[in-house]
């Protein structure tokens, strides 16, 4: 092994590009400090190294050099956390995205005998090795890279990734020793029997939510195995993301479903792994949740403590897509399902016309409704877009009746499978049902020649209306802001005392026209909205107070500064 090679190499060459590479020391909180408190850096004599080549190019040798040695036998905790952010770094110089795959691949190839596993690092990151899918909780890919490191102690700046955050907050992956015991109780029914360990559940709410007569939330048994049918228990205990349930029939454990293996970073909450990732050199789960708030009571197990620390992800933008709205391809895909495979098994006119649809075809249709509402373009890159779908419908002949039946049961697929049920994202999801289903019905008849190669189409808001842009009549009523009035002598200022008279729902309420936060669209339409404030028609729960009106229009003869 060449010195540069070595433990001490890495920790010098990494030194000398801290120093180089840019301002504010990127390498110091992820790989120098992992590389230092190794024992070899220690033990062996420092290095002279010099280095030649830019920054960029020395960075790239760098994190080559670095999977080296971490695919070796034996690879330390702290050399594969400095692994993982030498590989996101050195991809993160890749010129576009052909060399990105390039080095991806490269790096693959370097540690391509380890087995995909988590592993969960003393007082540290998860180190996931050679894992290839990832996405967020919209089901969208995150980038991997095959070394990476993902924060579990919920304070990185860079999540899912690492940035070193636990060693600065003293982070501890040690369990409570007053969690709940890891213990599987055993809960029989007549027709089926619920396993359920309370000890690694997540606390998602997927089975309390959707079948409540059978898991009862505050109740003692939890578990009433007799309160649903044996199809909705099994649907339930399979969506559990935990593992903390299981089902048995005559005495023998329900399969495990057979998936791809995939990290889904949930929103507000747990890694949510799938497929049997091992975890810690553990390979019996096909399925758990590892804590990513740093706070579980059973780590690296998820116990449900982000609901009480107030752990969450950014919140969605002010005027979210369809896509994220329902909850993204999860929560798509869980619908088409419970369609697919509760509603139209016991339909007398739907059955015949799907039974010999493909295996896969709850997923199509997910993908194919992500598409629509404005999420990734996974129905065109996956099954062939637009000229795919109408071959799928062409020649079959479709009826009205079997398109009302089917918009009539994806709506209870719909409310079965939790998407949202405010007015507003149902009747853009209604209407988009209706349209999509004609124009499917029109396609399929004889004779039809449906224009070529058109782009998947795209769903919104149905005239403007969107969350928040109302006032709900179950709403509590907020407190009027504290507005303050400027004195007789003082100027009116736009940022000062304009843009307080209109709450945020306001704002979103006319968002479809112009930003009542803007100065100038506020400056450009100042008359229109002086009239509707003294007609009261403007806001819509209730006319502002006289002096707020007469302060908007001091502002405007005042020349609506800003």
């Amino acid at each position: 092994m060449s010195v540069s090679m070595s433990i001490a190499g890495l920790l010098a060459r990494a030194l000398l590009l801290n120093r180089d590479l840019a301002p504010g020391e990127p390498l110091a909180e992820t790989v120098i400090r992992p590389l230092a408190a190794l024992p070899e850096a220690a033990a062996e004599p420092e290095p002279h190294i010099t280095e030649n080549g830019s920054p960029s190019d020395r960075l790239w040798e760098l994190a080559k050099d670095a999977t080296r040695l971490r695919a070796q036998p034996g690879a330390t905790e702290g050399l594969i956390e400095a692994t993982a952010a030498l590989q996101h770094l050195a991809c993160l110089f890749a010129e576009d995205a052909d060399a990105l795959a390039a080095r991806i691949a490269e790096l693959a190839d370097i540690q391509a005998d380890l087995e995909t596993r988590i592993d969960g690092a003393l007082d540290g990151p998860y180190l996931v090795t050679n894992a290839t899918k990832i996405t967020n909780w919209l089901g969208e890919p995150i980038q991997t890279f095959p070394q990476m490191a993902l924060c579990r102690c919920g304070h990185s700046a860079t999540k899912p990734l690492c940035d070193g955050s636990h060693a600065r907050h003293g982070f501890s992956s040690a369990k409570d020793p007053d969690r709940v015991p890891d213990r599987q109780d055993t809960h029989e029914g007549v027709q089926v029997t619920v396993l359920d360990n309370r000890g690694i559940c997540a606390h998602s709410g997927l089975c309390t939510d959707r079948l409540s007569t059978v898991f009862r939330q505050g109740e003692e048994p939890f578990v009433a195995p007799s309160g649903g049918r044996s199809d909705e228990i099994i649907r339930a205990v399979r969506a559990c993301p935990s593992g903390a349930l299981h089902y048995a029939i005559d005495g023998l454990k329900g399969p495990d479903p057979v998936r791809e293996p995939t990290i889904e970073v949930s929103k507000d909450g747990p890694y949510r792994i799938t497929g049997g990732i091992p975890l810690d050199g553990d390979g019996s789960r096909e399925h758990y949740s590892l804590c990513r708030c740093g706070h579980s009571r059973n780590k690296p197990f998820c116990s449900g403590m982000h609901y009480y620390v107030g752990f969450v992800d950014p919140p969605l933008s002010d005027e979210p897509t369809l896509f994220e709205w329902a909850g993204g391809l999860p929560a798509l895909t869980r619908m088409t399902h419970i369609f697919y495979d509760k509603y139209v098994p016991q339909d007398d006119l739907l059955a015949p016309l799907f039974a010999r649809m493909s295996p896969d075809h709850p997923e199509r249709v997910a993908a194919w409704l992500a598409e629509t509402f404005g999420g990734p373009k996974l129905y065109t890159e996956q099954y062939g877009g637009y000229d795919h779908m109408v071959a799928e419908h062409a020649g079959k002949s479709l009826t009205e009746q079997w398109r009302a039946r089917w918009a009539q049961l994806i709506g209870r697929a719909a409310d079965d499978a939790g998407l949202p049920t405010d007015p507003e994202f149902r009747a853009a999801f209604a209407g988009y049902i209706e349209w999509g289903s004609r124009i499917a019905v029109e396609n399929s008849q004889p004779g039809a020649t449906p224009p070529p190669h058109m782009p998947v189409p795209q769903w919104w808001w149905v005239c403007g209306a969107r969350p928040g842009s109302r006032i709900s009549a179950l709403s509590p009523t907020a407190d009027q802001t504290q507005i303050r009035l400027p004195a007789p002598d003082e100027p009116v200022r736009f940022t000062d005392h304009i843009k307080p008279l209109f709450r945020e729902m306001d704002r979103k309420s006319m968002s479809f026209a112009f930003d009542l936060w803007s100065h100038s669209d506020v400056t450009e339409h100042a008359d229109a909205i002086l009239d509707r404030l003294r007609e009261g028609k403007m806001p819509c729960d209730g006319a502002w107070p006289a002096e707020h009106i007469d302060l908007f229009a001091r502002w405007i003869a005042e020349g609506t500064p800003s």
